[in-house]
């Protein structure tokens, strides 16, 4: 059974009313300085009023940031130390870097750089300064900044231009660029580069004109391209990049042809070598499949290992499945996954005695297949819980923290973005026992999303109260009866959705809490009668949490109720785990090894091993009693029958 929410509110409310949080100057003038520094209208900024105040700090970094590239290094360097516990220092120092560099006062630059910085166009205003002082080490970091396929900005034009004059930058390296151009689809600057060449790589130029428009000519093209075969592993690596992606079964014959007669490198051959195999085993080609598992053996490569265990599993090779979980280093086929299959393996063959080793190792994880072992040897999950305490006099300490101060101060002027820079940036920085603190006042605080990154940034993988809190839970509890859904499986979308960030916004547009896009908030708040939020509103969390348990309920009845299916549907949409359901290989473990995207793989195992911890949390830390899955979704067939509507 849930805990009351209210009990766990007051006490928090009782907590937060102690806290000393101390308000220096006056917060009002401080915004206003704030925003008249960033527009540069100095005389609107009332210094008196905000002398004092823990963010007068931010008003003299634009000021001094305004002041550049003529404000002297000393300037610089005595605010970088000054503000050295707050992001304000390094980000002057990044600023200096990119004025001073702009205007060649490489000098300066180098007074106030503290190693190689942050930032392309900033790391070539650094080895442009430093052609003049370490021409080694400029020219090996131009090259790797040169080494790409993409254009660069204009900030790196005086040190290509250089190291070209200095031959530091030859015909090879152009060439190497352009063929990076050519795999990337980057056409201008591959054309832009093709001009640099001399006449000696015309014939080179025409193959490769001769090769895009037709790939299968890479078994009639010369075998040595450019000036004493300079150009012939980049050009290979590029024709056979393409050849492979657009039709791999053709580029795998190609290869075979010619791959006895060309003088590659190493890194070229086993560049090749690698896109065959991983197409070969991505299109399930299984005339290439013997070639593929026998220059698999030799790369130690764990993605394609990984992927040739699931090849594996989706055939019901298990004496493969064996087999390619040896083949991986320690570290990953330690981890719980690998050894759950090693365990599942080894049953279906009939070793019982070791696959209850392999079980037992992998029950130690907590993680969906730890827990997935954990069911089958009847045992309760393992949390590895970790708990924290501080005393009152060292959390008042804490809150006197200048970091914490700034942080308060910022969030009370509504600069939410830069107080997360702040607490993050600390955070960073501290000691475990530091960060544990800035954790627990965090909690205290009620600031959701900072806690959980802050765990994250800290790596505090064991803390599980602070990196599972119980965050917007009355919603969840309201909103869970309501809907008829599992609360602690809304909690766990949402954790994974959002991180507990109530204005999280996606690159693809969903919106809060639960990831809701527009669109879907439109069709919700239609069928539920209510109005359409717009894209802001869909932000308010209660609402959010509304929108989000609607339709995850819609999944669960489009899928019988079975939350696999369903949290698939969430992250992929219903018509694609429709699909997979039709070729599923019918058992859950199965299932969701079979998804095919990775993102929805990784998220489906996510969101119900984070269900599981949630339950565990509010039964004291204890996982006895908890079941991740239920004994339908652990028996059922996973196929078209899951489906509602046949």
């Amino acid at each position: 059974m849930l805990p009351p929410f209210g009990h766990c509110k007051a006490l928090i409310a009782a907590t937060l009313c102690c806290l000393p949080l101390l308000v220096q100057g006056d917060d009002r003038a401080m915004r206003d300085s704030l925003e008249a520094a960033r527009n540069q209208e100095w005389q609107k900024i009332d210094q008196a009023a905000i002398d004092g105040h823990p963010l007068t700090g931010y008003v003299e970094y634009h000021r001094l940031r305004n002041r550049l590239p003529q404000a002297e290094p000393s300037q610089i360097l005595d605010f970088i130390e000054r503000h050295d516990d707050s992001p304000l220092g390094g980000w002057m120092r990044g600023q200096a870097i990119a004025r001073y560099g702009h205007a060649g006062r490489f000098g300066a630059l180098l007074a106030v750089a503290d190693g190689v910085p942050e930032g392309t166009a900033r790391q070539c205003y650094y080895y442009t300064a430093l052609l003049g002082h370490d021409p080694a080490t400029a020219a090996e970091g131009g090259r790797e900044l040169w080494r790409v396929g993409r254009s660069q900005p204009d900030a790196c034009d005086a040190l290509f231009r250089a190291l070209r004059e200095r031959g530091e930058i030859g015909e090879r390296e152009i060439w190497e660029r352009r063929m990076l151009a050519w795999q990337a689809g980057e056409t201008g600057l591959m054309n832009y580069l093709g001009r640099m060449l001399g006449s000696r790589w015309q014939e080179a130029n025409d193959t490769v004109e001769r090769l895009r428009k037709d790939y299968a000519a890479v078994t009639r093209v010369p075998t040595c391209i450019g000036p004493g075969c300079q150009g012939s592993g980049a050009l290979f690596v590029a024709a056979m990049h393409g050849f492979t992606r657009a039709d791999t079964e053709a580029a795998y014959e190609a290869w075979r042809k010619i791959a006895p007669h060309l003088e590659l490198e190493a890194s070229s051959r086993h560049a090749i070598e690698r896109d065959l195999v991983f197409y070969s085993l991505v299109r399930d080609i299984r005339q290439n499949r013997a070639w593929a598992d026998e220059a698999l053996a030799g790369m130690s490569d764990p993605e394609l290992l990984e992927l040739r265990v699931r090849t594996a599993l989706a055939e019901r090779d298990w004496r493969g499945v064996i087999d390619w979980v040896h083949r991986m280093p320690d570290e990953p086929r330690q981890d719980a996954r690998w050894q759950y299959w090693l365990g599942r393996a080894l049953e279906q063959l009939g070793d019982t005695a070791t696959a209850q080793t392999a079980y037992a190792a992998a029950a130690e994880g907590r993680s969906f297949f730890g827990f997935a072992a954990a069911d089958r040897l009847g045992r309760p999950y393992a949390l590895n819980l970790e708990r924290n305490g501080f005393d009152d006099d060292y959390r008042e300490q804490v809150a006197r923290w200048p970091v914490v101060q700034r942080t308060e101060a910022l969030i009370r002027i509504g600069e939410q973005g830069l107080a997360s820079s702040e607490w993050y940036t600390a955070v960073a920085r501290a000691t475990p026992r530091e960060a544990r603190a800035l954790a627990d006042y965090a909690q205290r605080r009620g600031w959701h999303a900072k806690l959980v990154q802050t765990t994250i940034t800290g790596q505090m993988w064991d803390a599980l109260d602070w990196r599972f809190p119980e965050a917007y839970r009355e919603h969840f509890l309201h909103w869970g009866r309501v809907t008829g859904v599992d609360p602690y499986l809304l909690m766990g979308i949402a954790r994974r959705e959002s991180a507990y960030n109530p204005d999280a916004l996606s690159p693809a547009g969903a919106r809060g809490l639960m990831q809701v896009m527009p669109g879907t908030a439109t069709q919700l708040s239609r069928q539920l009668g209510i109005s359409d939020p717009g894209p802001y509103g869909v932000l308010d969390p209660a609402l959010n949490i509304r929108l989000g348990s609607t339709y995850i309920r819609d999944m669960l009845d489009r899928y019988r109720g079975n939350r696999l299916a369903a949290a698939a549907a969430y992250n992929a949409g219903p018509g694609r785990v429709d699909r997979w359901l039709r070729d599923a290989p019918e058992e859950f473990d199965l299932f969701v090894e079979s998804i095919p995207f990775r993102e929805t793989r990784n998220y489906v195992q996510a969101v119900l091993a984070y269900r599981a911890i949630f339950e565990s949390l509010a039964n004291g830390g204890s996982s006895e009693g908890v079941a991740m899955l239920s004994a339908a979704e652990k028996s059922v067939r996973y196929d078209r029958s899951l489906l509602a509507r046949n």
